[in-house]
């Protein structure tokens, strides 16, 4: 493919030096030019990403993956980028495929080129299967339903980068489902690409999975919550506010008939009331708030 337009790879990388070296060789081939953003790494990732001829951006502290993504952004921006390609550099993508990715927005049929792993080429362990999956379907309630929301080898075309760079504010591996929470607000085209992956052989993993999915889903949760706060607050507020009617009545009756005043069905009745009522306010202030602010902004 002809490189016509100006093209950055941008690889986040933390302890990664059995294999950065060999991603940004790969990546050098398709591009005009590799950014390592070495997060407070305590190897030799710098060193080894510089000698194969990547440009290295280094953070003092580990600061999280989205921080990486942020800084490459900044960079693309910065030195008139027409494309920016992020690519994990552990190894688990083939660098070889970034053409593969990029025709999409070569093409100008989508503003975001997503990899999806899956298939014969694809080694993911059934475990991580079953995680991602869970993170596709929480991600899809608040953006475009997405094969793989979790892939971190994308590409991005100057708008999407633009529209991104000042807008992402998670630190950690959530990145990619804030990316896609993003792109449907601001109504960037997305296309999927089938990419490999390999697992076999290689010690990819930072984080304990079952520490880090969790924390991952969280924040998901939290960020489509933040931005449908009627869905996601509003209707389970209504929902003990129903409950907190249906103990207080049966409270009533029971009272009624028995002359037996049921404390327990009361203090529940209360509870659920008032923290029914409490989310159902909540979320029309949520709802109500930020367009206010824009409204406020635009006069």
């Amino acid at each position: 493919m002809e490189k016509k337009e100006k093209i950055l790879a941008a690889i986040p990388c933390y302890n990664e030096e059995a294999t950065v070296g060999s991603v940004v060789l790969k990546a050098r081939q398709h591009v005009n030019e590799v950014l390592v953003i070495d997060d407070g790494s305590a190897d030799d990732t710098a060193k080894i990403a510089e000698d194969a001829g990547a440009t290295v951006v280094r953070h003092e502290h580990n600061r999280g993956k989205a921080a990486g993504i942020k800084e490459a952004f900044r960079y693309a921006i910065k030195h008139d980028y027409d494309i920016v390609v992020t690519i994990d550099g552990d190894g688990q993508h083939d660098a070889d495929e970034i053409p593969q990715i990029l025709i999409p927005l070569v093409s100008d049929e989508a503003d975001l080129a997503i990899g999806f792993r899956h298939g014969q080429r694809t080694e993911m362990p059934f475990w991580r299967k079953m995680g991602k999956r869970t993170l596709d379907y929480a991600t899809g309630v608040g953006a475009k339903k997405i094969t793989d929301s979790q892939c971190g080898f994308r590409a991005f075309n100057k708008k999407a980068v633009e529209k991104m760079a000042t807008r992402l504010r998670g630190n950690g591996f959530s990145v990619e489902s804030e990316q896609l929470v993003l792109a449907k607000e601001n109504g960037l085209r997305i296309a999927e690409v089938n990419v490999s992956c390999r697992y076999r052989n290689l010690n990819s993993s930072k984080k304990n999975p079952f520490t880090h999915g969790p924390s991952v889903l969280a924040y998901v949760i939290w960020l489509v919550a933040e931005r449908r706060p009627l869905l996601f607050i509003g209707v389970p507020g209504m929902g003990l506010i129903i409950v907190g009617i249906f103990f207080g009545i049966h409270t009533i009756r029971h009272y009624n008939q028995h002359n037996d005043f049921l404390m327990s069905y009361a203090l529940g009745a209360s509870l659920f009331l008032i923290v029914g009522s409490l989310a159902v306010l909540m979320s029309l202030l949520l709802n109500i708030l930020p367009h206010i602010i824009q409204r406020s902004r635009e006069s």
